[in-house]
C-alpha cells in the first residue's frame, strides 16, 4: 500500500485531516520539480552570486520555463518551505494536546483528593489515555511521512536534503520530547482507583509456585502503549531525580569474561551450570552502590531452576575485589556487629568466595558492559506479577583501554566512544516475570498483552550474548539464533559486525534497503554451532536459515503474528504483498525459502518433544501394518477374479501411503524441531487425505456389498 493512501486511511477524525503533514501537495511539487529535470549545482563551493545572470538550463541543455515576471514561481525552495511550515505546524499541534492531556490529568488529582473516589472517573482516565495514545500514533505517522516524502524528494530531485531535515527533526520537541510525566500520572491514578496496597513480604519457602519469565522485543511505536496497558493493571515504580520523579532509571552492568568468552559460551550453550557474572548499578553518575551478582542456568525440564544471587559492595570494594584482595574476615566481622544472623553470614560468605574464586581461577575481567533506562512495574513486595520494560539499550564493549591491575573496572565516561564498540539496539525489551500457585490461572490481562501484537516474543533473549556476538564477532566460535533477523540488521552493520549477518539478495527486499554490500555470508555459515542441534554440514549445502521459513503462513492469535511487523517498523509501504505459492505446499523441506530473512521466532524444545516425533511415526506404523494385514488376509481367502480380490488390492497400496507419509512426517518434523522453526509443527493435510481415502475405499466396498445382498434377495424372491 502507498503511504499517501495509508495516511489517508489512518486520520484520527478528533484531530482532523488539516493537522497532518500534507504529503499530498508536498508530493506534487517534486513530482512537478522532477519534470523540469533540474541540474545539481555546477560549482557548490562557490562563494559568490550573481544578479543579474539567468537561471541555470535543466539536464537537457534547455532553458527552465514557468517564469512569472523573471523569477521561477516554483523552485525547490517551494518544497522546503512547506516542509518548514510542516514541521511547525505538527510541533505545535503536538504541544498543545500534550498540555491539554496534562490538563485533564490535573483535574482527576483533583478529584482524587476527596475520601470517596468520585463516580465515572475510570472512564475519563481511560478516555485521557486514549487520547495519549492516538497522540502518539500522530506523531508516528507524520514522522515516518517526512523520512517517506524525503526519501522521495532525494531519489528525483538533484540536491539531496534528508540527512539534514532528518537530524533536524530528532531535535525538535515533538519527536524528541519525554512525556514520562504522564506515564507516572496514569499510573498513580490508576493505582489509586484499584486500591493498591503493599502486602507483606512473605516467606514462600514452604510454598509451591510456578515461576516463569518470558522476553519479547517491543517496537519503539508501542512502547507507550504497552506502558499503558501493564499500569492499568501494575504501578510503576517511581524514581527519584532532580527534576522529579520519572518513570525509568538508568542502569548499567558490566560483565565479567576471559580472553576464550568461557562464560558467554556457556550461557549460549546452555550448559547446566553455567554462570554470568556482573556489576551492576542505578543511576546517572559515576557508582558508588554496586551490586556484584551471579546467575546460574539450569535446564528448567529437570525440575531445576535458574537462580540470581547478589551481595553488595562499594566502588572502592569491587577494586579489590578484580585484584583478589577483598578481605573477606573483616567484612564477617563487620555482619557481625550490624547484628546478622549466622545463617545470613554463611550465606554471604559462601556466594562471596564462589564468585571471587570464580573471578581469579578464570582470570574474568571486565568485558561486556549493558546500558538502558528501565521502567519497571510491580506491587511492592507482591511477587505474582512482575514487568520491565528497558529502552534506549546499548551494549558497550568493555576491552581496549588499560584496567591499571584492576584500579579500573569500567571505562572512563569522560573519553569518547568509537563506532565499532557500541551497540544500539532497535527494540526496547520487556521482561514478564510470573510466580503463581500450583493450580492457578496466569492473570487474563497478562495474556491479552502477550497475544496483543504488540510484542514479539525472543526465546532467552540475553543482553549479555548479544553485545558479545556483535561487537566481539571475531572472538566467538557461535552466536545466538536472533542475530539474523532483519529487523537488529542495521544496528548490527553499524557496530562493525556485517560479515556475521545472512546474505540477502536484492530481489527479496524493498528496494534492496538491506541488500547492500557489507552484509556477509551470514552467522549460520560462518558459526557451524549456531542452530539448537546439529551442524551446518548435516543440514546440506545450500540450507541456510536461522531457525526460520520465509513465507510462512502463521495462524492463531494476532500475536504470533507479530514478528511480521518487525519487518518495516510495523508499517508497510510502496510494496505489493501476493500470495506466496509456499502457504499451499504440502509439508516437506523444499517449502522453505532459504533466501528471503523473515522475522526471527523461536520454539521451545525439550527433549521429550523427539521422542513424542517418534512414536506418533511408529503409531503410522502400526496402522499401515493392520491395514496391510487385512488386505493380504482378503486377498489370501478371496475368489480370483471377485471382488473382494480387487478390494484387498485397492488396500495394499494405501498401506504403503500410510507408510511412505510416516517416514515423510518423521523427518520432516524432526528438521522443524532441530531447527526450532516458527509456526505449527504438525500436519492437518496428511492425515485428512488418507482418512478420506480409506473412507472411500470402504464406501465402495459397503456399496458393492449392499448391493450384492440386494441382488441375492431379488433373485431369490424371483426364484432364482
Amino acid at each position: 500500500m502507498k503511504f499517501g493512501k495509508y495516511l489517508k486511511q489512518n486520520i484520527e477524525p478528533s484531530i482532523g485531516v488539516e493537522n497532518y503533514l500534507d504529503y499530498e501537495t508536498l508530493k506534487t511539487i517534486i513530482k512537478n520539480l522532477t519534470a523540469k529535470q533540474l541540474a545539481p549545482l555546477t560549482n557548490p563551493s562557490s562563494r559568490g552570486v550573481s544578479l543579474s545572470m539567468p537561471p541555470p538550463t535543466s539536464l537537457t541543455g534547455a532553458p527552465i520555463t514557468d517564469l512569472q515576471n523573471g523569477v521561477d514561481i516554483l523552485t525547490q525552495e517551494s518544497f522546503f518551505s512547506l516542509l518548514d511550515s510542516e514541521l511547525k505546524k505538527i510541533e505545535g499541534f503536538t504541544g498543545k494536546k500534550v498540555e491539554s492531556i496534562r490538563r485533564g490529568l490535573r483535574v482527576v488529582n483533583e478529584s482524587l483528593k476527596g475520601e470517596e473516589v468520585v463516580s465515572g472517573l475510570k472512564e475519563q482516565v481511560d478516555g485521557i489515555g486514549h487520547d495519549f495514545l492516538i497522540l502518539e500514533k500522530y506523531v508516528n505517522l507524520n514522522f515516518t511521512g517526512f523520512h517517506k516524502i524525503l526519501k522521495k524528494h532525494d531519489k528525483n530531485l538533484p540536491n539531496p536534503c534528508k540527512a539534514f531535515y532528518v537530524a533536524r527533526m530528532h531535535q525538535q520537541g515533538w519527536v524528541r520530547g519525554d512525556y514520562s510525566d504522564i506515564v507516572v500520572q496514569l499510573s498513580s491514578i490508576y493505582s489509586s482507583i484499584r486500591g493498591d496496597k503493599s502486602v507483606k513480604e512473605k516467606d514462600s519457602t514452604s510454598q509451591a509456585f510456578m515461576r516463569s519469565t518470558t522476553k519479547y522485543w517491543v517496537n519503539t511505536s508501542d512502547i507507550s502503549k504497552v506502558k499503558y496497558a501493564v499500569l492499568q493493571h501494575l504501578p510503576v515504580f517511581l524514581q527519584k531525580t532532580a527534576t522529579g520523579e520519572t518513570d525509568s532509571q538508568l542502569t548499567n552492568s558490566v560483565y565479567l569474561d576471559n580472553s576464550s568468552l568461557e562464560l558467554y559460551h556457556g550461557r549460549l550453550d546452555k550448559t547446566p551450570g553455567a554462570i554470568a557474572v556482573r556489576l551492576r548499578w542505578y543511576g546517572n553518575g559515576l557508582p558508588e552502590t554496586i551490586f556484584v551478582e551471579r546467575k546460574t542456568h539450569r535446564d528448567s525440564w529437570t525440575g531445576e531452576v535458574s537462580v540470581k544471587e547478589r551481595f553488595i559492595v562499594g566502588e572502592e570494594e569491587v577494586k579489590r575485589i578484580m585484584r583478589g584482595e577483598y578481605d573477606v574476615e573483616a567484612e564477617k566481622k563487620k555482619m557481625k556487629e550490624q547484628g546478622k544472623t549466622e545463617e545470613d553470614i554463611e550465606e554471604w560468605l559462601i556466594l562471596v568466595r564462589e564468585i571471587t574464586s570464580a573471578i581469579d581461577s578464570k582470570l574474568l575481567v571486565p568485558t561486556m558492559r549493558t546500558q538502558y533506562m528501565r521502567t519497571a512495574f510491580q506491587i511492592p513486595f507482591d511477587a505474582t506479577v512482575r514487568v520491565s520494560l528497558d529502552t534506549n539499550l546499548c551494549m558497550i564493549s568493555e576491552r581496549g583501554y588499560d584496567l591499571e591491575g584492576g584500579k579500573r573496572w569500567h571505562r572512563d565516561p569522560e573519553k569518547p566512544i568509537g563506532a565499532e564498540e557500541i551497540a544500539r539496539f532497535p527494540h526496547a525489551v520487556l521482561e514478564i516475570k510470573l510466580e503463581v500457585k500450583e493450580g492457578s490461572e496466569v492473570p487474563k490481562w497478562v495474556e491479552e498483552l502477550q497475544n496483543s501484537g504488540m510484542l514479539y516474543e525472543v526465546h532467552k533473549f540475553s543482553k549479555f550474548i548479544h553485545g558479545c556476538a556483535t561487537l566481539l564477532p571475531e572472538d566467538v566460535t557461535s552466536v545466538p539464533y536472533w542475530i539474523d533477523d532483519i529487523s537488529i540488521r542495521e544496528s548490527i552493520i553499524a557496530s562493525g559486525a556485517s560479515h556475521i549477518l545472512t546474505k540477502i539478495s536484492e530481489e527479496n527486499t524493498d528496494e534492496g534497503e538491506f541488500g547492500r554490500s557489507g552484509a556477509g555470508p551470514g552467522a549460520n555459515q560462518m558459526y557451524p554451532h549456531l542452530l539448537p542441534h546439529g551442524t551446518s554440514n548435516q543440514r546440506g549445502k545450500g540450507d541456510v536459515i536461522s531457525a526460520r521459513t520465509s513465507g510462512q503462513k502463521f495462524e492463531g492469535n494476532p500475536g504470533d503474528q507479530v514478528g511480521a511487523k518487525f519487518m518495516n517498523f510495523g508499517l508497510n509501504y510502496d510494496t505489493d504483498s501476493d500470495d506466496n505459492p509456499s502457504d499451499s505446499c504440502w509439508p516437506s523441506s523444499c517449502c522453505v525459502n532459504y533466501e528471503t530473512a523473515a522475522p526471527t521466532s523461536i520454539q521451545k524444545v525439550e527433549p521429550k518433544v523427539f521422542f513424542a516425533n517418534e512414536r506418533t511415526f511408529l503409531h503410522w506404523l502400526h496402522m499401515a501394518v493392520v491395514v496391510s494385514g487385512v488386505a493380504s488376509s482378503i486377498l489370501a481367502f478371496s475368489k480370483p477374479g471377485s471382488f473382494g480380490e480387487w478390494f484387498g488390492i485397492m488396500l495394499l497400496p494405501i498401506s504403503l501411503g500410510f507408510c511412505t507419509y510416516a517416514l515423510h512426517t518423521l523427518h520432516w518434523r524432526a528438521e522443524r524441531i532441530r531447527l526450532r522453526v516458527p509456526g505449527r509443527w504438525d500436519d492437518p493435510m496428511g492425515p485428512t487425505i488418507l482418512s478420506v481415502v480409506l473412507i472411500v475405499v470402504f464406501s465402495i466396498n459397503f456399496c458393492f456389498e449392499l448391493y450384492g445382498i440386494v441382488e441375492k434377495d431379488i433373485r431369490r424372491a424371483e426364484g432364482y
